[in-house]
């Protein structure tokens, strides 16, 4: 009895803009793959007619995620390779590539990644702000609760912030952006790679005033600058300094925290040594 060989999942980058961004191994297994998954086939045939590639293609979205997804790993179990592509970009960031990933490695099928164009990461080459640590946040919620949830962890963040967002949500971000972490330096980045790229230096406020009066055109993504450690030290220092030094060490006893080691994190807490603290409790 023959044995088939497995198919396997390659996530295909491609341009967010500029066509020269597709990479030679992209196009090469654009051509060879036996199926290519496309989030909106009738903008991808576009690229595939530019490029002369001639492959089949399906269709694979957010609205027919799982059962495409049961049907294209049926495929590569029995021996095909699947070229998945987005829109624009690497598949799998912000879109439902990520859930047929997933569903591959339940189900024992390879999958592997060509890099390729990545929108935030564009954004934040280019913004002018920390590269070294940065944290990607794709399109916040549009439930208002969970919104707010995630507002609420971003406010002390100190890495930089990716966000994206469409044009007309861009000022009602910026605004509930400031409301929530405060004035920040920020860089918004629009039209990507294309000819009428931008990227934006300015603050929350800045930005506001400026799209009030000029309407933003393109997809955006927003880079946020993130809180400085000393900051938020200081400002906790001074969250601590208004409850007395008692009120402060029962903050930990009251949590079961030993005596002395509550005396440790006060004088942590307050930038005082343990003898000081030992001092006011007397």
């Amino acid at each position: 009895m023959v044995q088939i060989m497995q198919g396997k999942l390659y996530l295909c980058a491609t341009p967010i803009g500029n066509l020269e961004d597709i990479t030679l191994r992209v196009l090469r297994i654009l051509k060879e793959a036996d199926l290519i998954a496309a989030e909106d086939t009738r903008n991808s045939i576009k690229l595939l007619n530019h490029f002369e590639i001639k492959t089949p293609m399906t269709s694979y979205h957010e609205f027919n995620k799982i059962d495409k997804a049961k049907y294209l790993i049926g495929q590569m179990k029995e021996g095909l390779n699947v070229a998945l592509i987005t829109d624009a970009g690497t598949p799998g960031i912000s879109d439902p590539g990520e859930d047929l990933v997933k569903m591959c490695y339940e189900e024992g099928v390879e999958v592997t990644s060509l890099p390729g164009a990545a929108a935030c990461i564009t954004a934040l080459t280019i913004s002018g702000m920390s590269t070294r640590r940065f944290c990607f946040e794709a399109f916040l919620p549009s439930d208002k609760k969970e919104k707010r949830d995630v507002l609420k962890e971003l406010e002390n963040e100190t890495r930089t912030i990716i966000l994206y967002e469409a044009p007309h949500r861009l000022i009602r971000t910026l605004e509930e952006l400031k409301d929530a972490l405060g004035e920040r330096r920020i860089t918004v980045c629009r039209e990507l790679t294309k000819r009428y790229e931008t990227a934006f230096r300015t603050t929350f406020s800045e930005a506001i005033e400026h799209y009030e009066k000029t309407d933003p055109r393109g997809e955006c993504v927003i880079v946020i600058e993130g809180r400085s450690r000393e900051e938020i030290k200081e400002e906790k220092r001074r969250e601590w300094e208004e409850l007395s030094i008692e009120e402060h060490l029962a903050h930990y006893t009251d949590k079961g925290t030993d005596r002395k080691e509550a005396m440790k994190l006060v004088a942590k807490d307050r930038g005082i040594t343990k003898r000081d603290v030992y001092q006011a409790l007397l």
